[in-house]
């Protein structure tokens, strides 16, 4: 089938065109680079054009709440509104796991704006939650600087590796619409300052990681289990040895 990926020449969308390329698929990577432009339209109606599904794994140029609201808002409406002209039988969205619950911070109040839409639009969909990426933790350190310290909660975390989402992402894509959420998470479950500690350590970041039962993730206060999926959700294979080990 021909998917279309919004955001495909960046971590995650780069990743997933390759594997639906290897499993058959037509994949066509839409992005900046390939002259599609989801707030201004331009090249997104092209791009689209007989597309059985689209997946949208982009993601704001600016963390800061009102840049990241208006980007989501204003991409997700261009993008609900070109598959619903192009009669696109599956949208699809990567989103983070927790999204709900972190509604303080301003990143993730883009990403509820998004989710919002998707679910009014009457198109048939399926979320994607993941948990974060290995490749993120870096970003967490710097987004959690207090006076020259990482400063954590011990909360739980079960990140997971790009590859691994990718795949995930790629599974529910080429599947039915759930009209609903898929959870992704990855194989174990350590303490977010511990992982974030390991991380750093491996890579001969020497920034100290302070245990901080009052710091919040990504500005807003976070719950023992926020970061980390359900039950149900599929489990990727890199272990943080294997990652670790990969860098």
């Amino acid at each position: 089938m021909k998917v279309v990926v919004i955001g495909g020449m960046g971590l995650i969308g780069s990743k997933l065109v390759a594997k639906l390329g290897e499993h058959g698929h037509e994949a066509v990577p839409a992005a900046l680079e390939t002259g599609v432009n989801t707030i201004t339209r331009e090249g997104l109606a092209e791009a689209i054009e007989g597309a059985e599904v689209v997946v949208d794994v982009s993601n704001s140029p600016s963390f800061e709440e009102a840049a990241v609201i208006d980007f989501f808002r204003t991409s997700t409406t261009n993008l609900l509104d070109g598959a619903a002209r192009a009669g696109i039988g599956h949208y699809v969205a990567l989103s983070v796991g927790g999204t709900d619950q972190l509604a303080e911070s301003g990143y993730f109040k883009g990403k509820i704006v998004q989710e919002h839409l998707i679910r009014e639009s009457g198109r048939p969909y399926s979320i994607v939650h993941a948990t974060q990426f290995f490749e993120f933790v870096r970003a967490i350190a710097d987004l959690s600087m207090v006076d020259g310290e990482v400063r954590l909660p011990p909360v739980l975390f079960q990140p997971m590796a790009a590859d691994d989402v990718a795949a995930g992402v790629g599974r529910v894509a080429v599947g039915e619409p759930v009209n609903g959420i898929r959870e992704l998470g990855g194989p174990e479950q350590f303490r977010l300052d511990e992982l974030v500690r390991k991380a750093l350590a491996a890579k001969g970041d020497p920034r100290k990681v302070i245990t901080d039962e009052r710091a919040g993730y990504s500005g807003a206060p976070v719950g023992e289990r926020t970061l980390v999926p359900g039950p149900d959700a599929r489990l990727g294979e890199t272990t943080t040895a294997k990652w670790l080990a990969q860098q």
